[in-house]
């Protein structure tokens, strides 16, 4: 594929795929104007890798074990000061791309910038709830972040400070509740798992009183009615549920290790 000569940035855009062959064409256009492209692939069997070929992405194949140490492993990969940070459902606007740039090219104190992300089901933005903003560390200078090895939700690192950048990033967070609800399953065995592996010790109450938190927070306090009363409503369930869920399989792995 020939893409436009043009100077390009001066960042290393790091993402991850496994069989992202439907999400990994557009990202890799919305991010066409970078340096370094690294595609950190674990065991797609599908044309993920041929596609990102065609775009000149550095393909390093590794199979996934950990996100956190997963993702730092790709970081450590990157040949530029800064590091752009994407999974392949995530889009970088014209808008996003040209304030990175100009970013780049100034003198900062900043160690890492914050990104804005859309967060949508299906073709449906999800505006409220705690689902936007939900701003990212996703720009940073290499070996200023990292993520603690976690399993799933990764709590960062950053030596330094933050600064915000205004434009938005785009997630194409789940294609429909269907898919939501596979997620959602498989999230909730890896948080439980993280749960087990640190020794957290999480009662019944806490972890049910957390379900009821995180319904209301979602759906009163972040308004997560104004994205349509039964849109808002499913939404805050779905966080409701997360808790439960990863409770349920928390009691299971420990009755049974």
């Amino acid at each position: 594929m020939n893409l436009e000569h043009q100077p390009k940035a001066p960042v290393s855009v790091v993402i991850l795929t496994k069989n992202e062959e439907k999400n990994i064409g557009d990202c890799l256009k919305s991010v066409a104007w970078a340096k370094e492209i690294i595609l950190l692939d674990d065991e797609s069997t599908d044309r993920t890798r041929e596609i990102a070929a065609q775009f000149e992405a550095r393909i390093i194949p590794r199979k996934m074990e950990n996100e956190g140490r997963h993702r730092n492993f790709g970081y450590d990969q990157a040949h530029e000061n800064w590091i752009l940070s994407l999974d392949a459902d995530e889009r970088v606007t014209p808008e996003l791309a040209e304030e990175i740039k100009t970013t780049l090219l100034a003198p900062t104190a900043y160690t890492a910038f914050s990104i804005p992300r859309r967060n949508f089901i299906g073709s449906t933005w999800i505006q409220h709830g705690g689902w936007y903003p939900s701003g990212q560390l996703r720009l940073f200078q290499k070996g200023k972040f990292k993520y603690r090895e976690d399993e799933v939700h990764c709590f960062p690192l950053l030596e330094g400070t933050s600064g915000l950048l205004k434009n938005d990033m785009i997630h194409y967070s789940y294609k429909s509740f269907e898919d939501f609800l596979h997620k959602l399953n498989k999230q909730t065995t890896l948080e439980a798992k993280k749960w087990v592996r640190t020794q957290r010790n999480i009662s019944f109450l806490h972890a049910h009183w957390r379900a009821v938190d995180r319904f209301f927070r979602s759906f009163v306090l972040k308004k997560g009615y104004k994205d349509g009363l039964y849109l808002g409503f499913a939404v805050a369930v779905f966080a409701a549920l997360y808790q439960v869920i990863s409770y349920a399989k928390y009691w299971e792995m420990k009755r049974t290790s």
